[in-house]
């Protein structure tokens, strides 16, 4: 493969997601492969505009695809929103003569990559990490299918608990834009309500459904709550109000909070990760940048950085509907 990149470097940037290392892991033996060199940028665009970086090769990054978190470390950097700061990257890119990126990250990393890429025409490709899943162009980000086994193995647990004392609980999981992992975590943790940013349930048809539940015989109940959710400043106020309103219920609050960005990666995000790594470093090789690797329909797609970034990822309208009537 034809090309004038001799070097890449790699950083994730934003919050950490499992599946990360396997990403990093796969655009540093992608390199080998193709017998071009990379850099692994420490601490995101902070550690580019410091010069934190370090040549890799496929030795370099052994023993890691298990691993959660990420070895390259993650930071969010004030100073690469300022057009000084972006110099300051864009020169040590120069001085270490690396030819093209590879930003692992979510929207915020994306948008830094796209203004990276118009200030300076450097060719950027971009890998979506995040577990919230609220990426548009992809069906799946990095990190999202193993927050979601994290979050149904602790559902699955506190379910035992309430279950035994005839407990209401309301658990927050992450999403604070987007509901994905509540609607899916709901689902496949059998809970009795799911409330999402997407979808305004409202106070009073909660109480109701609670109500219809503890009449057709539900002596504990599971309520799943994206943290972006609208109908309460917070899942502690939502809980205060059902308690004023149905005295009758023991009821308990449980925030899963960053236990569901940690871990080890799942099988699905290991090998998700393994493609798109391989994806963004033939597409460089191939000419093209300003990308984002997305999968569809088990398909590796690309999309503009700026729809990435712009687009709205859907909620799955016939998931709400499966959860609507599973919850009866």
């Amino acid at each position: 493969m034809a090309s004038s990149i001799k070097k890449i470097g790699v950083m994730t940037s934003g919050g950490d997601a499992p599946g990360m290392n396997a990403a990093i892991r796969s655009v540093v033996r992608t390199c080998a492969f193709h017998n071009i060199k990379c850099m692994g940028i420490y601490r995101g665009y902070q550690g580019l505009i410091e010069g934190d970086l370090e040549e890799m090769d496929a030795r370099s990054v052994r023993n890691i695809i298990n691993r959660g978190g990420t070895i390259l470390k993650s930071a969010r950097s004030q100073d690469f929103r300022t057009k000084e700061g972006r110099k300051k990257a864009h020169e040590t890119l120069v001085a270490n003569e690396v030819d093209a990126l590879v930003v692992i990250g979510g929207d915020g990393s994306f948008t830094g990559g796209m203004v990276f890429n118009e200030e300076f025409g450097y060719p950027v490709i971009g890998i979506p990490g995040t577990i919230d899943n609220d990426i548009f162009g992809t069906k799946s980000t990095l990190g999202y299918d193993t927050a979601l086994n994290t979050a149904v193995e602790a559902i699955d647990r506190i379910r035992d608990t309430a279950s035994s004392h005839d407990r209401l609980f309301f658990i927050e999981v992450m999403g604070r834009d987007a509901g994905h992992i509540a609607l899916n975590v709901g689902v496949g943790a059998g809970a009795e309500e799911i409330l999402i940013p997407e979808e305004d349930m409202g106070l009073d048809r909660l109480l109701e459904s609670l109500k219809t539940s503890r009449v057709s015989g539900k002596t504990s109940s599971i309520v799943v709550v994206a943290e972006g959710d609208k109908i309460g400043k917070n899942v502690f106020q939502l809980a205060e109000y059902v308690e004023e309103n149905m005295p009758g219920y023991d009821i308990r609050v449980s925030v899963l909070g960053h236990m569901q960005r940690g871990g080890t990666p799942s099988c699905a995000d290991r090998v998700l990760a393994s493609r798109m790594g391989v994806k963004a470093v033939e597409t460089l090789l191939e000419g093209k940048s300003n990308f984002m690797v997305g999968i569809n329909n088990d398909e590796l797609s690309l999309t503009p950085l700026d729809r990435a970034v712009k687009g709205k990822s859907e909620i799955d309208k016939e998931l709400i509907r499966v959860s609507e009537i599973m919850s009866i």
